[in-house]
């Protein structure tokens, strides 16, 4: 009967180590995209230190948890003991990471609301100043996206060193012109027009509803992913000290 439980816990501990590999394998996927997409996701991440911080935790919690879903398999199929306590301390190390992670992420959440981003914006952004890396991430966001600003084109109107560079003959930067296609390297349909603020030749939607459109379902989905993998490490820590005590 022991011996049955035995080969139950250890068949349990593979399944849950299985999927902790698997788990590790798409946050690392995740966070690989993040980094390297094209789409402009990357430089809205870039623009943010505490989400650039993110994304790299992401990389290196999917990498650590790749190599361990990989050892506890292994573990619990040669019945181990020391691997199983490498194991087990490792992914207890990881689930109080992980926990402590989510914590701050709910404490500074305020950083990524409308008002912030409106705030940084309306004080920092110049224009086409490509040296400035804060304002030419802004050009790359609504160039890729086809948006203005962070509400619309009217945030520009309190841009401080914005309207100041321009002498305030500018309602908007170049990047916030409609382009055929919308591209860095699309044609602009008027630029003197666009400029003036003409609805016709200027990207009307604000670049947060934008943003927040495209990519509410992945942060959804990473999120039920992170809950996911968090259930599945506090099993997997349960089975292995089950497994390990029952090991002789």
């Amino acid at each position: 009967m022991e011996g049955d439980c035995l080969s139950c816990m250890k068949y349990l501990m593979f399944v849950f180590n299985f999927f902790i590999f698997l788990g590790g394998a798409c946050l690392l996927g995740i966070g690989i995209w993040v980094m390297v997409d094209p789409t402009g996701f990357r430089e809205i991440v870039a623009a943010n230190p505490l989400l650039i911080t993110g994304a790299y935790i992401l990389l290196a919690m999917g990498g650590l948890l790749f190599l361990l879903g990989f050892l506890g398999c292994c573990g619990a199929v040669r019945e181990n003991k020391c691997l199983l306590l490498f194991f087990f301390l490792f992914i207890l190390i990881i689930f109080l990471a992980e926990l402590s992670a989510a914590i701050l992420a709910f404490i500074f959440r305020e950083n990524l609301t409308r008002e912030f981003f409106t705030k940084e914006l309306t004080k920092h952004y110049q224009g086409n100043n490509d040296t400035d890396v804060f304002s030419a991430t802004w050009n790359s966001v609504m160039i890729t996206f086809g948006c203005c600003g962070v509400n619309g084109p009217e945030d520009f109107r309190f841009a401080s060193v914005f309207r100041l560079l321009t002498l305030e003959s500018d309602e908007v930067p170049e990047a916030c012109c409609r382009r055929e296609p919308q591209t860095r390297d699309g044609v602009l349909l008027s630029r003197d027009e666009c400029l003036l603020g003409r609805d016709l030749f200027l990207n009307k939607q604000g670049c947060y509803t934008v943003i927040l459109n495209t990519f509410e379902t992945y942060v959804y989905l990473a999120g039920a992913l992170a809950i996911g993998v968090l259930a599945i490490e506090l099993f997997a820590m349960i089975f292995a000290m089950c497994l390990f005590r029952g090991i002789q």
